[in-house]
């Protein structure tokens, strides 16, 4: 592992006062084990003085390097961004709050030795408010449960991947808490290890309680995406057609009692004709009948934006090849 280049991405919003002791801890393990390393350091829209600070490391330490985006993008955007500038084989990402602790990182590239592509942290014992613990448990429960990927902390921002699985994941939203799970849907190996977990010292934190909501709304995203993204109307179609058969159903129904009630008030006066205009059930039906040819129709024009996308994107992923072809020995195609 440490002739391969380590590259840590590090996205910062307003982390002045932590980043030197970051960096400090950083060097201080890379100079122990012997890594090749490259720190960059993604300076997300901040208002203090984290840019300078960066700068300023930049020009004491050669490893170091340094984006600054235009304005606060997002931690998915800032990670993005510093994925596509590194150079390494190995990429980690790491909080620049100081909570989870540099001298994990041989743990990760232990984990990662034995076979595996993405390497997630897991603050086992956590120094934060109850508020965010507790809501974050059951977050990760049912991420854990809905996704199939059994992590005890999707959140942590510690991980560690191996550049193709990150070449093969697009990053928007808030998805970079998702990575594991799509790189998993991808084929990649993951797995955990546990950090340090250390309270926060500088600043506050950036979440707040509507980040719960957020993540319920991004994991529905990432079930459909891992689940339909190359055949969208099998989720659609199948709830259009549910919808649209029940109110066909809730049709004939209504119907078949029209014309039975309207031949019994023939033969005996005191039974009422069954009127179907008075009835609400009809409107459901048509609602229901509305809806799921909406669901149809928005089902055919997802799956023909996935095969127009799927002629200049792979929806594969090779892990690895071995032998070689020459041209000789490569089959002939013929047309006609």
């Amino acid at each position: 592992m440490a002739s391969q280049l380590i590259s840590i991405v590090i996205p910062a919003l307003n982390e002045a006062a932590s980043l030197p002791q970051l960096h400090k801890e950083i060097a201080a393990v890379a100079t122990r084990d012997g890594y090749d390393l490259e720190i960059m350091f993604v300076d997300d829209g901040s208002t203090d003085d984290s840019w300078d600070v960066i700068c300023r490391l930049a020009r004491e330490d050669k490893r170091v390097r340094g984006l600054r985006m235009r304005r606060n993008f997002g931690k998915a955007a800032a990670l993005s961004a510093g994925f596509a500038a590194v150079h390494g084989d190995l990429v980690m990402t790491l909080d620049a709050d100081l909570q989870d602790d540099p001298a994990c990182i041989p743990r990760f590239l232990a984990k990662l030795k034995e076979g595996f592509d993405v390497v997630s942290g897991w603050k086992q014992t956590r120094h934060d408010p109850w508020h965010k613990v507790y809501p974050s448990r059951v977050f990760n429960w049912l991420v854990s449960r809905t996704t199939h990927v059994s992590l005890h902390d999707h959140n942590c921002g510690m991980k560690l991947y191996r550049r193709a699985a990150l070449q093969e994941i697009q990053l928007y939203g808030e998805m970079h808490r998702f990575v594991p799970v799509l790189a998993s849907a991808r084929g990649f190996r993951v797995a955990e290890v546990v950090v340090d977990h250390r309270p926060r010292v500088h600043g506050r934190s950036k979440y707040g309680a509507w980040r719960f909501v957020k993540g319920l709304l991004d994991l529905l995203t990432v079930l459909f995406l891992t689940g339909f993204d190359q055949r969208p109307q099998h989720f659609l179609g199948s709830v259009g057609l549910v919808s649209t058969l029940l109110g066909l159903v809730g049709m004939v129904f209504m119907a078949g009692m029209w014309v039975i009630t309207r031949l019994l008030a023939l033969m005996f006066t005191w039974i009422e004709p069954y009127s179907i205009h008075e009835r609400a059930l009809v409107y459901y039906c048509l609602a229901a009948i509305v809806i799921g040819v909406q669901f149809l129709s928005v089902g055919f024009l997802a799956e023909l934006i996935t095969y127009t996308a799927s002629r200049n994107s792979e929806n594969y992923s090779i892990r690895e090849e071995v032998g070689s072809e020459t041209d000789a020995d490569k089959p002939a195609f013929r047309v006609g």
